[in-house]
Order: C-alpha cells, then sequence, then structure tokens
C-alpha cells in the first residue's frame, strides 16, 4: 500500500508541474468556439501532434527491434524525465540516468507496438493515454500491455517524452492486469 501510495504521489506532482508549465506557457483559449476547436480531433494542433509523437513511438518501437537504448533515452525521452512503473516490482526513476539499467536490460528481448487511445495537446504540452504491447520473439514469456500515460512537451520545436506512467492493463479494453501473464 505504501509503494502505491508513493506511486501515485509522484504521479500527481508531475502531472501538477506539468500543468502549471502549460498555463505559462499557453493562454487557454478565448472563446467557447476557440475552446472546442482545440479538443477537437480534426484541430491542426492535435493531428500535428499525433503525428509528431507517433513518429516518436516508431523510433522507439525500431529501437526496440534494435536492441538499442540509447536511441530510446536520447531520442525519446529529455534528460529530466520521470518513469513510474506502477506495477508490484515497479520504480520511480528520474532522469535518463535512472532509467538507462532498465532500458539496456528489456530491449534486449522484447520488441513493443504503442497503441494511441486518447490524445491531448495545448501548446507546447501534451499527453497521450496509450496501450504499450510487449512482445518477446523467443517465446519465453507470454505478451502482456501496459496501460500507459507519457507526458509530452516540445524541446527547440521537438516532442520529447517528459515522463511517463504505466501499469499492467489496457485503455482499449478497459481493465487493470494483477501482472504479467506467466510463460
Amino acid at each position: 500500500m505504501k509503494r502505491l501510495l508513493t506511486s501515485l504521489t509522484a504521479i500527481a506532482v508531475l502531472i501538477c508541474s506539468h500543468s502549471v508549465a502549460v498555463a505559462e506557457q499557453s493562454a487557454p483559449p478565448a472563446t467557447a468556439a476557440a475552446a472546442k476547436k482545440a479538443a477537437s480531433a480534426n484541430s491542426p494542433e492535435l493531428a500535428a501532434f499525433r503525428k509528431a509523437i507517433r513518429a516518436k513511438y516508431d523510433l522507439k518501437e525500431k529501437a526496440f527491434a534494435d536492441h538499442d537504448a540509447e536511441t530510446i533515452l536520447t531520442k525519446f525521452y529529455t534528460q529530466d524525465v520521470i518513469s513510474v512503473e506502477g506495477t508490484a516490482d515497479g520504480g520511480i526513476y528520474v532522469g535518463r540516468e535512472q532509467i538507462r539499467p532498465l532500458y539496456e536490460r528489456v530491449v534486449q528481448d522484447s520488441l513493443v507496438k504503442v497503441d494511441s487511445v486518447h490524445t491531448f495537446v495545448n501548446g507546447a504540452s501534451g499527453w497521450d493515454w496509450a496501450d504499450f504491447h510487449v512482445s518477446f520473439p523467443d517465446g519465453k514469456m507470454k505478451p502482456f500491455t501496459f496501460a500507459i500515460l507519457f507526458l509530452w512537451t516540445k524541446v527547440d520545436g521537438e516532442w520529447m517524452c517528459k515522463g511517463d506512467y504505466f501499469v499492467m492493463g489496457s485503455f482499449r479494453e478497459g481493465r487493470l492486469a494483477k501482472e504479467p501473464p506467466a510463460p
């Protein structure tokens, strides 16, 4: 229970600090029509954001296939990334150097596919709720899915992942899972 509360507190702090940064960087829409347009699936801003983060997801998927942790660490995540693994053996990782050992290990034997489910953007910040599918070409483990929230920010005009929080489960299926399936 203590681990769950610690994880939830960390993600709340991350979201709140990210929200403050968003508020400082861009003004809210001035009219109801502007707000509707900004939230619309057809808004140019949202379409451009989806395209940009899809390219980042493609990069991450290819890096897994190539067993290339360095590309994930330097071209997907910001230097000060915060990643929270909300599983029984999970952890809270602050900065690239803390997540480096995790990625150096997991890219060795798994492939991933990211499926965006719910996406939001406002100015230089956005987030994406996604299903993160993990499979194992050697067949030693059964595939599983994380429900993951990616937090995005623009750095020198490029979208970079500022943080993520993931648990066993699926947004598309609307459920959480207890643990990865046994081999």
